[in-house]
């Protein structure tokens, strides 16, 4: 992954997407303004709304200590389920965004604002990717079926949210860590404690990462009136980017002690090592933040799908010990 964006072309290429992205080299010429529409150009929030899924079933298969056939289906499906949402959800937030995005320098190449895709097509590919999140969706127990669709005003707001409160990173993180809710009542068949204080540590993961990537828009955004952390935080941001920090990972903590509580002394020491790495991997981004510099705002942001996916694989090598 290039940590560099590209900047837009007459061929309709939007100015943050990954350089060399498939979008834009070989998918259909007819289709590359609706896979931008979902951000196919640029897979880290795919990432980002994925890990999280991963998490909660790992950490439901930790706190049963069986492994299912039905997992397997589970941890494939969910990542298309993710495809898919990530792409409903940013379709959605492009349409009622389309007038702000038009006002930013890094949004305005965006397929609404610069006339690639109308708004009647956009609100049919957004039905599109829902209906087909839905049928995957049903293949799920019923208590993941209802979560499921709860979700669905999370999503609907959140777009909203900037207009309306500083905090729009609490929203977004609402939203996509939903996943860890949704794929352990998949695999348990019910909420406990343990998974809703992971999901909770993952709003504060999100506050972080989201606010580092708000800070690219800052001025523009403090234009045209738009809210959000970054521009609330200021100069101080990384003191508050350290206490994200220190309330993701010590939430990870309480949790992965409640759902590894009947594992052995190796399956803990396992998976503490893995938020031990998530933390370290969290610090070194603080070190290296600059608000100033975009670039490396957008690398930090994307470096997220790294640290979510070191504490994947280490819940992943605790579970057969």
């Amino acid at each position: 992954m290039s940590q560099n964006p590209t900047k837009p072309d007459k061929l309709g290429q939007v100015s943050d997407a990954v350089i060399g992205n498939w979008v834009d080299n070989v998918a259909p010429v007819k289709l590359r303004p609706y896979l931008r529409l979902s951000r196919a150009d640029r897979p880290i929030g795919t990432w980002l709304l994925l890990i999280p899924c991963w998490w909660g079933l790992l950490a439901g298969i930790l706190q049963d200590g069986t492994v299912f056939t039905s997992d397997f289906w589970l941890f494939s499906s969910c990542a298309v389920g993710a495809l898919l949402m990530r792409g409903a959800g940013c379709t959605w937030n492009d349409i009622t965004d389309r007038k702000i995005d038009g006002a930013v320098e890094r949004t305005r190449s965006r397929p609404i604002p610069s006339g690639q895709v109308t708004l009647t097509q956009a609100v049919i590919w957004m039905i599109l990717q829902i209906s087909l999140a839905g049928l995957i969706l049903l293949s799920y127990n019923l208590n993941s079926i209802i979560l499921g669709l709860s979700s669905l005003f999370l999503v609907v707001i959140y777009p909203f949210a900037k207009r309306f409160t500083w905090w729009p990173q609490v929203f977004l993180g609402l939203a996509f860590n939903w996943g860890i809710l949704l794929l352990f009542v998949a695999h348990t068949g019910s909420l406990s404690w343990p998974i809703i204080t992971l999901y909770i540590a993952g709003v504060f993961w999100t506050l972080f990462y989201d606010t580092i990537y708000a800070y690219q828009d800052s001025q523009d955004d403090l234009l045209i009136g738009v809210k959000s952390t970054a521009i609330l935080f200021g100069e101080h941001a990384k003191k508050w980017l350290f206490s994200f920090i220190l309330c993701c990972v010590f939430l990870m903590l309480v949790s992965i002690s409640m759902v590894t509580q009947e594992r052995t002394i190796l399956s803990k020491t396992i998976s503490y090592f893995g938020v031990l790495s998530f933390l370290i991997h969290l610090i070194l981004q603080l070190k290296n933040f600059d608000a100033q510099d975009s670039r490396v705002l957008l690398h930090l942001f994307r470096s997220n799908r790294n640290a979510g996916l070191i504490l994947g694989v280490f819940l992943c090598l605790a579970i057969p010990v």
